[in-house]
């Protein structure tokens, strides 16, 4: 039985596609693969159909996969973090077994490695939290964005659609002091820009440019991830280390020697 893959891409650096992604690709004839994934993997999709799945209806992209799993394997590739704000569940559970899933690096873990930083980190932050304004207080009695925001709270921000100004006062709203943030602009991508800042200064840092793509009338996707959080700029020393290891690590029997 020929597969649909749903092959995790994370934030399309080709370097970070997992093995076991690259073996699936290679199964697949029909590759669909939204920009700028198409031009980043280009050279694991070289002699393949590739289409962006976007273009489709859902009962027009049955038919598209369909089609192509007369001929051989069929792949996605997920942009983001295939674990959360992906909308391909409905296609997994269409096909059900005959579906199959490989995780890829996730944006979370591309943006901890990019700013070199733990995001829960015993004694500064207790709680990583990833989050979308888009999704959040929509209902009543479900959290907003500033009741997430607190001391202690690393929060990673996904399709912001606030205004950085307006998103800043939320999150000094919710922590109660202006706190360090990252916003990391087409990680992994051509064209990547890392600004550091704090919610006092990150606006002015910023220069009036739109990096949520709020304003561009297309609604393009902004590709711009945040992370908020005193984790950012915490200092850590070896008693950080050296207190672990006598109050833990000894007790799990791990060796010292």
């Amino acid at each position: 039985m020929k597969k649909v893959w749903f092959i995790g891409a994370g934030p399309g650096d080709p370097q970070l596609l997992t093995l076991h992604g690259v073996a699936a690709l290679r199964q697949a004839q029909l590759v669909f693969a939204p920009d700028p994934y198409e031009h980043t993997c280009a050279d694991f999709l070289g002699g393949k159909e590739v289409c962006c799945p976007f273009d489709f209806d859902f009962s027009e992209l049955l038919a598209k996969i369909n089609a192509g799993l007369q001929r051989a394997d069929v792949a996605f590739l997920i942009p983001g973090d295939l674990t959360f704000y992906a909308p391909f569940q409905a296609l997994i559970d269409h096909f059900g077994a005959q579906s199959q899933v490989v995780p890829g690096v996730g944006i979370a873990n591309a943006a901890a490695a990019r700013l070199k930083r733990t995001l829960d980190l015993p004694g500064i932050c207790n709680r990583a939290i990833l989050v979308s304004p888009r999704t959040l207080g929509n209902e009543e009695g479900m959290p907003r964005l500033e009741d997430l925001a607190g001391k202690g709270a690393s929060l990673l921000i996904y399709m912001n659609n606030l205004p950085l100004e307006e998103l800043c006062a939320t999150l000094r709203r919710g922590y109660g002091a202006s706190v360090p943030i990252a916003l990391l602009h087409r990680l992994g991508l051509p064209g990547e820009e890392i600004l550091l800042g704090d919610l006092d200064t990150i606006v002015f840092e910023t220069a009036g440019r739109d990096y949520f793509n709020l304003t561009d009338p297309t609604g393009k996707p902004a590709l711009t991830l945040v992370v908020v959080g005193e984790t950012l700029t915490a200092p850590v020393d070896g008693s950080w280390w050296d207190y672990r290891r006598e109050h833990i690590w000894k007790k799990r029997g791990v060796s010292t020697e």
